[in-house]
């Protein structure tokens, strides 16, 4: 039987999560002690319930620092791979996996990694090194499945979506975005459609924060969840956000289903505005969420009234697991969130 492959939804079963590690030689370097406990908090939570897969030019640091804080079977959980790396940002460096649908018996072949270029968001990062974890991951025989480069095509993993029944969500303003692929949106629709195998591409026109480096990820913005959700995020009137934000939202509500029915939204706050030394703001999100099996981790930003909306607006979405809230401040520094940072295997 012929292969069927699909981009499966976030909240299917995974394999594993990967996390890349923060190193001294990453923009990383004058927080690295808080960023770091970030990471070694969703380490725990990570290895907890399934298998943690963890990139780092320093593994024995890693191991060591993991080992003080973590339990033993949480440590098995754990993998740990040597590779020099320029970020952190495995979201949009990482493979991005297809499973077989066709019915036959699951084994490493029914899995297909997707390992498309990356270039530091159309060229505005040093990305080299980052670009070549993929295939140093497939070479070591770390990561199980059918290797299929897509080098030639520049996409990250936070610019896509997907309701794992081959509908795949992005964002104009990032895939036609210069240096990544050409303004021509319909070859690169045509592009999407053939390399994820997918149905259908629901493009969303409007909505992007101040300080995003991403031209507008999807994931910052819009995310799926089970039957036929969409969460996003909706700026309170006199936020700089208000308006485009308005307009994507009006958007949204005219979006219907593969079989023409609308999408139900759910409306998650805005975070009130976090700032940088330099008084820029930067692209704090509720809807940088991670799903992993049996619980969903969940930026919060100290906004006490905030974050408890925005866990219970998501825990509905998802009733059956778990919300775990991490405090997204020290990631939010270099413009990311609780997503950014991960990348699921299935």
């Amino acid at each position: 039987m012929e292969r069927q492959w699909r981009l499966p939804a976030e909240w299917e079963r995974q394999s594993m999560i990967q996390l890349t590690w923060p190193h001294g030689r990453t923009d990383w370097r004058p927080m690295l002690p808080a960023i770091t406990a970030t990471y070694v908090r969703m380490a725990s939570e990570i290895s907890a319930r399934e298998r943690l897969l963890i990139v780092s030019p320093e593994p024995d640091a890693v191991r060591h620092r993991l080992d003080e804080e973590l339990t033993a079977a949480q440590m098995d959980n754990i993998t740990l791979h040597s590779c020099d790396t320029d970020d952190t940002w495995a979201r949009d460096h990482g493979f991005i996996s297809l499973v077989d649908g066709s019915g036959e018996p699951s084994d490493s072949t029914a899995k297909l990694l997707l390992d498309f270029g990356f270039n530091g968001w159309g060229e505005k990062f040093p990305a080299d090194r980052d670009n070549a974890i993929n295939r140093s991951l497939y070479d070591g025989r770390v990561v199980e499945g059918s290797y299929e480069s897509h080098l030639d095509f520049v996409l990250e993993g936070g610019s896509i979506e997907s309701d794992g029944r081959g509908t795949v969500f992005t964002t104009t303003r990032c895939l036609t975005a210069a240096r990544r692929n050409g303004g021509d949106r319909e070859r690169i629709e045509r592009e999407l459609l053939r390399r994820l195998r997918a149905r259908r591409i629901v493009w969303i026109d409007h909505g992007l924060l101040a300080g995003d480096d991403t031209d507008g990820h999807i994931d910052t913005l819009v995310r799926v969840a089970p039957d036929d959700t969409l969460l996003y995020i909706r700026a309170r009137e006199g936020d700089d956000h208000y308006r485009e934000l308005r307009l994507m939202e009006e958007e949204l509500g005219r979006l219907r289903t593969a079989d023409g029915r609308p999408y139900r939204l759910v409306a998650l706050p805005l975070p009130e505005a976090i700032r940088d030394v330099q008084g820029c703001r930067l692209p704090a999100t509720y809807a940088n969420f991670l799903v992993i099996n049996g619980a969903v981790l969940v930026p919060v930003y100290g906004q006490p009234e905030n974050d408890r909306r925005a866990m219970l607006l998501i825990g509905a979405a998802f009733p059956q697991l778990e919300m775990i809230a991490v405090d997204a401040r020290p990631i939010i520094c270099q413009h990311g969130s609780v997503h950014c940072c991960a990348m699921q295997y299935y």
